[in-house]
């Protein structure tokens, strides 16, 4: 019997790309420096601090939707900014995993039993200091959120067609300390997805859709 080929942009399809990517290399290097090869905002003077994010992708009828936050206003850094949720990864988490699920379950109310692990990206390093697991997750559509307003403004869901179409990653810049930093953005219905949001999922288009 052929095998059927899932559709485009399902969760059936997104599922065997995770399976079928390639494990990244011990010299692989994923992160802000692949656009900004050189800038001094990138010279080591902490170490790298680790934390983890879950790439939540929603299993909805009419294609794969990939769930984001807006970080809340008051907060002290990258407040409004469209973000995964996650965080810094805790000694007595027992794996970036179990970051992930924590983190996602404390901003946004998401329980776990919701979410199936499939794998993760590579880790990638960010130009404020911090080296970030992306966790690949499929989530069952029947959930609800409760939003921690401590942490997040908003929750919003992007079709998996649109951040993975290399049409819509545009590249903008900002100047910081008098030199230009370069980063990916991609504006959905009103909201900015940029910074290291769009590199995490511009290096998931290289490693799955590219």
């Amino acid at each position: 019997m052929d095998q059927v080929t899932p559709a485009p942009f399902s969760i059936a399809d997104f599922r065997a790309r995770v399976a079928a990517q390639a494990e990244a290399q011990p010299g692989d290097d994923f992160g802000d420096h692949r656009f900004n090869p050189g800038h001094p905002r990138l010279e080591r003077v902490k170490p790298l601090r680790d934390a983890a994010v879950l790439i939540p992708v929603i299993d909805r009828a009419e294609g794969a939707m990939v769930l984001f936050t807006k970080r809340a206003e008051k907060l002290r850094s990258h407040s409004g900014q469209v973000a995964f949720p996650g965080g810094t990864i805790d000694p007595t988490d027992e794996s970036p995993e179990a970051t992930a699920l924590r983190e996602t379950f404390e901003e946004i109310g998401l329980d776990r039993e919701h979410i199936e692990i499939v794998g993760r990206m590579p880790d990638y390093v960010s130009g404020s200091g911090y080296r970030i697991v992306p966790v690949l997750s499929i989530v069952r559509p029947d959930f609800s959120l409760t939003l921690n307003a401590d942490e997040v403004d908003a929750a919003f869901e992007v079709p998996l067609s649109f951040l993975m179409d290399p049409a819509n990653h545009a590249r903008d810049s900002r100047i910081w300390n008098e030199l230009e930093w370069f980063f990916y953005e991609m504006p959905y219905g009103g909201q900015r997805i940029w910074g290291v949001t769009a590199g995490i999922i511009r290096t998931l288009y290289e490693r799955l859709y590219g």
